[in-house]
C-alpha cells in the first residue's frame, strides 16, 4: 500500500531569463504592466504537481498512485511514466481536453513567473478517492482543480484517510473560509514561506493557530531550510548541501515526495524533514523537474554526507 497523489499532470515549458526581473519590473509601474523577456533557454519537460511528487516518490522505492485528469495530448507523457513502472490506473483521460500547461519563466534569482492552461486539469473532480482506497496508506491533495481539490480533500477526511493538504499554486482559487475548511479536514498542511503569509492573511489565523489545526504544519524556507510545528514544537530542518543551483522547478513537489516517505516508513519529523530536504536539494541540481535519478542506497549515502547520520 502507498499514497495517492491527487493534483495536476502537466507539461512544462521551461525558459530562463539570463538578468533579473527586478532591473526590469518597475515598482511605481506595476499597475500598468507592460514587460517583454528574451529567453533563449527553452525546454518542454513532464511535469504538474502529481508527476512531479510520484515521480520522486518512485526513486525512494515507493509505488505512487497518481489521481488526475489528463487530455488526449497526453500519450508521450504516459510512455514515460510506463518507463519508470509508475501506475497510470488513476490516471482519467478526457478526448476534448489538453492536458494542463505550463510556461514558466526563470531568472537568475531562481525567482518564476508562470502562466498555466488548466485544461482537463478543471475537470479533476470526475476522479473520487473511493475507487483508490484499498491500495493507499494516506495521501496529498495537491494543487488541482478546485472542485477536485475540495473533493478529494471530503473524501480523504469521510474515508479516515490521513493526508497531506499542500494548496500550493492553488491557493489563489479559495476564500479563507474555504481554507479553513480544507484544512480542517486535512492531517498535516505544507506551505512555503511565501505560501504561509498568505495563508495568515487569507485565514486571518498566525501559524500557531493553522499549526494547532493539524497534527503538523511544514513550512519550507528555500536554502534557509524548512520549519515543522507540531505538538506544540518547532522543528528547524537545515538545508541540505547542493553542488550547483540548476533549476528549482519541481523543488517543492520533490520535498513533499519526501514527506510521503517519511510519514509512510513512520519516521520521525527529524529525520522526514531532513529526507524531504534532501529530496529538494538533488532536485535542484538539475534542470526540469523529472531528470534526476539515484537509488535508495546512494540517497542513503548523501544523506549520512548531509547530516552526519543514517536513517
Amino acid at each position: 500500500m502507498s499514497a495517492l497523489i491527487c493534483g495536476s499532470m502537466a507539461y512544462d515549458t521551461i525558459m530562463v531569463f539570463h538578468d533579473k526581473f527586478k532591473h526590469h519590473i518597475l515598482s511605481e509601474k506595476i499597475h500598468m504592466l507592460n514587460v517583454s523577456f528574451l529567453v533563449p533557454v527553452m525546454r518542454r519537460e513532464y511535469g504538474g504537481c502529481a508527476g512531479n511528487i510520484a515521480y520522486n516518490l518512485k526513486l525512494l522505492n515507493e509505488e505512487p498512485l497518481i489521481m488526475a485528469t489528463v487530455g488526449h495530448d497526453f500519450e508521450p507523457y504516459a510512455q514515460w511514466l510506463n518507463h519508470h513502472k509508475i501506475s497510470l490506473q488513476f490516471i482519467r483521460t478526457l478526448d476534448n481536453q489538453y492536458t494542463g500547461q505550463a510556461y514558466i519563466t526563470t531568472d537568475e534569482d531562481g525567482n518564476q513567473i508562470t502562466a498555466f492552461h488548466p485544461g482537463a486539469m478543471n475537470f479533476s473532480h470526475l476522479n473520487s478517492v473511493s475507487t483508490a482506497k484499498n491500495d493507499i496508506r494516506i495521501g496529498i491533495v495537491s494543487p488541482d482543480g478546485k472542485e477536485g481539490m475540495e473533493l478529494h480533500a471530503k473524501e480523504f477526511a469521510e474515508l479516515e484517510i490521513p493526508f497531506i493538504f499542500d494548496p500550493g499554486q492553488g491557493m489563489p482559487m479559495f476564500n479563507g473560509t474555504e481554507l479553513l475548511t480544507l484544512i480542517e479536514q486535512a492531517t498535516w498542511l505544507t506551505l512555503n514561506d511565501y505560501e504561509a503569509e498568505l495563508m495568515q492573511e487569507r485565514t486571518g489565523l498566525t501559524l500557531a493557530q493553522l499549526a494547532e489545526k493539524v497534527e503538523a504544519l511544514i513550512i519550507t524556507k528555500g536554502g534557509d531550510g524548512s520549519t515543522i510545528y507540531t505538538i506544540g514544537k518547532e522543528i528547524h530542518i537545515p538545508a541540505a548541501s547542493v553542488v550547483n543551483l540548476a533549476d528549482p522547478t519541481g523543488c517543492g513537489d520533490a520535498y513533499r515526495a519526501g514527506l510521503l516517505y517519511g510519514l509512510l516508513n513512520k519516521f520521525d519529523w527529524e529525520i522526514t524533514g531532513r529526507i524531504a530536504s534532501l529530496m529538494g536539494a538533488i532536485k535542484i541540481e538539475h534542470h526540469g523537474t523529472q531528470n534526476h535519478w539515484f537509488n535508495l542506497e546512494k540517497f542513503k549515502q548523501r544523506y549520512l554526507e548531509s547530516f552526519g547520520n543514517s536513517f
